[in-house]
């Protein structure tokens, strides 16, 4: 499933326009990025968390030449699933609507 899938079926269960579902979900997403990127944590119960994680500098090795090279650290975007999202995906639990 692709951000055009995910807006049509948005629509559907909506009972919106495709235009109105794509504009919402741009805006759902652009509104995770921004905060995740400020520092802060978006939590959707049921479905996950979005965060920002900072990775320590380590040290790597090129493949091709067997170099070591240093990796600086940064921070990174992490996201880690519900409860209710895992379950769905192990097959524990129904989703959608009745």
């Amino acid at each position: 499933m692709n951000k055009g899938d995910l807006t049509e079926l948005a629509a559907k269960e909506a009972g919106i326009s495709k235009a109105a579902a794509g504009k919402a979900l741009d805006a759902m997403i652009d509104g995770i990025v921004k905060a995740v990127a400020k520092g802060e944590a978006v939590t959707l119960v049921g479905f996950g968390t979005f965060k920002a994680a900072k990775r320590a500098a380590r040290t790597g090795v090129n493949p091709k030449t067997g170099e070591k090279l240093k990796i600086a650290a940064t921070t990174v975007p992490r996201f880690s699933a519900g409860a209710t999202f895992k379950a769905a995906v192990a097959g524990k639990k129904k989703t959608g609507k009745k």
